[in-house]
């Protein structure tokens, strides 16, 4: 298969993740460990990559929207809590209502979901949750295309 060529707008939401991701991973390619053999580190550095992701997607979209609002706070007071060294590293923290599925509390599914959605009344966070949909099948597509460029 063919990579197809990223034919985007300048300024378009996915131009904009494109491009901060790119630098975030290659700012962490500059620190790349010398032995990635282990699965601490191998974790750690997808956690990174996670965040960069994440990050990227936020600043993207700025400070219109909610959930793009609520995860730039929580990187940053990630950020903060880690200058202090309040932050333990490792360790993986399952989330409470995994595996259940949406019942009587449908709302409250999805406001566990959207980040930022536990503040929100029932129009705007059904607006958050259709734009951060559309916003995760942008990553994923950009994503994607990024893998495809590399691969080849």
């Amino acid at each position: 298969m063919t990579p197809q060529p990223l034919l985007m707008k300048p300024n378009s939401i996915k131009t904009r993740f494109a491009y901060g991701f790119l630098r975030a991973l290659n700012s962490l390619n500059k620190n790349k460990p010398s032995s990635p053999s282990s699965p601490k580190v191998i974790f750690r550095r997808c956690r990174m990559i996670k965040l960069a992701a994440d990050a990227s997607m936020a600043s993207a979209v700025g400070s219109r929207r909610a959930w793009s609002r609520a995860v730039l706070c929580k990187i940053r007071c990630q950020r903060a809590l880690a200058m202090r060294g309040r932050i333990r590293s490792g360790g993986f923290r399952r989330r409470s209502g995994a595996g259940k599925g949406f019942g009587v509390g449908q709302t409250d599914g999805l406001r566990k979901l959207v980040p930022g959605g536990g503040a929100m009344d029932l129009c705007c966070l059904l607006d958050e949750t259709a734009h951060y949909i559309k916003c995760l099948t942008t990553q994923v597509q950009v994503m994607r295309n990024i893998v495809d460029i590399c691969s080849t």
